[in-house]
């Protein structure tokens, strides 16, 4: 194996940290595309829509890190062979998926206009959007094996390429079919559309090195039971992992609402903040997917150690200076993104939690990193549904008493539970990892 340095950790994480940039700003450059017709319906649409879709997709995300372990362990052993067939069922997968959404719309329709009713107006012009939009699906969650793949094996400027691809194009059709044409809601649609579909033809280009050979088109390398079986238990374990935090996280927003307007607009806005911590802590998480699964493969026990410590250390340096930028510059940005002197006080005044939180966090994404590296994902869902149970604990028995700070003060033991417990799993990690198992 290639000895892990400080500049390979780099190399992969950089990337990342560009491309997750891009992702919130494509939802505010939409939002204000559509804005530029001076009503407030077709911003709503084109919200709720997003917002719709976005929840779906988000279901998948398994498929991303779930492949990103199992081909970095692959490119570990040098089973190349192995690499190309992961992505093939991964590719086949979020195909097979998207298709489903796409028959079972006006199904899917019905039930998040149920769940989330919104006035007529709106409601007729996110049905545009997302009957447009929804054709994209099979598209975007075959993305996810796409990507899950070049991370695994350290091509993450092409992930930077793809993402840069995806959102100019988005952005360059949008301005033309709204401004230019007149086309509206259905014109962001259809301009998303094609970033998304053009997005996969520029994936697979990127992905072409699985491709050479016949490794890919193996069928009986593709469909071997075991290897499907190991696959389903992974991404299973993944995506119940992800729905207990999914669910975590719902709680602490719909938690806030019980507060009141202004303190739940406070925490609202340091939300956004939690969400760039998030995406760019994800970069040196990524990075430690991908070496600690080459590792893995390689059964190289102490690399595996090295990947993460080393690639901990950048993440707990960008963690702390990040929680000295919120601390410092917070409320100049709070002040900009809520005018109401109230929610400005209120943000101001939890903000120390979110600095708090920048540190408090990073043992626990980085943990990730290495056990999806690893493909130790049944420690992953176990460790994380305790968490979460003890978070619900916590929340019943001390926000009505403390409020919004018992509230906040859960979110910090959450992230340190996940912390501490694959913590005192990972020496097991280890052992299973030097006998091969």
């Amino acid at each position: 194996m290639q000895p892990v340095t400080d500049r390979r950790i780099l190399r992969i994480a950089a990337p990342i940290l560009l491309a997750n940039i891009a992702v919130p700003l494509l939802g505010v450059v939409d939002t204000g595309i559509i804005g530029q017709i001076g009503e407030a319906a077709p911003i709503g649409a084109v919200g709720l829509g997003a917002v719709i879709l976005t929840s779906v997709y988000w279901v998948f995300g398994f498929l991303r890190m779930g492949t990103t372990g199992l081909v970095a362990q692959a490119v570990g052993a040098h089973d190349l062979a192995e690499s190309g067939a992961i992505l093939m069922r991964g590719v086949l997968i979020g195909l097979g998926a998207g298709a489903v959404m796409v028959l079972g719309q006006i199904a899917l329709m019905e039930a998040a206009f149920m769940i989330a009713p919104a006035s007529a107006t709106v409601e007729a012009l996110a049905r545009d959007y997302l009957a447009i939009r929804i054709w994209g699906a099979p598209a975007t969650i075959a993305l996810y094996a796409l990507n899950g793949w070049l991370i695994g094996t350290e091509r993450t400027r092409s992930v930077l390429a793809l993402q840069l691809w995806m959102s100019g194009l988005n952005v360059v059709l949008s301005l033309w079919f709204v401004l230019g044409l007149g086309w509206g809601v259905p014109g962001v649609a259809a301009a998303t559309l094609i970033a998304e579909v053009t997005a996969l033809g520029l994936g697979l280009r990127l992905c072409r090195a699985a491709f050479t050979g016949n490794q890919w088109r193996d069928w009986a390398r593709v469909f071997d039971r075991a290897r499907l079986k190991r696959m389903w238990a992974v991404n299973s374990d993944i995506m119940l992992r992800s729905v207990a935090l999914q669910a975590a996280m719902t709680g602490f927003l719909f938690t806030s609402a019980g507060f009141g307007d202004v303190e739940l607009a406070a925490n609202q806005i340091l939300w956004q903040f939690l969400m760039i911590i998030a995406h760019a802590l994800d970069g040196f998480a990524f990075a430690a997917e991908a070496l600690v699964g080459q590792a893995v493969g390689a059964r190289a026990v102490g690399q595996m150690r090295q990947a993460g410590l080393r690639a901990g250390v950048w993440a707990f340096a960008l963690a702390g200076l990040m929680a000295v930028v919120f601390l410092l510059g917070g409320p100049a940005v709070i002040d900009v993104m809520a005018k109401d002197a109230g929610v400005q006080n209120a943000a101001i005044a939890y903000l120390p939690f979110v600095a708090a939180l920048s540190l408090a966090s990073c043992a626990a994404y980085m943990l990730d990193g290495i056990f999806i590296g690893a493909t130790g994902t049944r420690e992953m869902r176990n460790t994380v549904v305790l968490a979460v149970a003890i978070y619900a604990v916590v929340i019943w028995a001390f926000v009505p008493v403390y409020g919004n700070t018992a509230l906040w003060s859960a979110l910090m033991l959450l992230n340190i539970m996940r912390a501490v417990f694959l913590g005192v799993l990972y020496p097991q990690l280890e052992r299973r990892v030097a006998m091969g198992v």
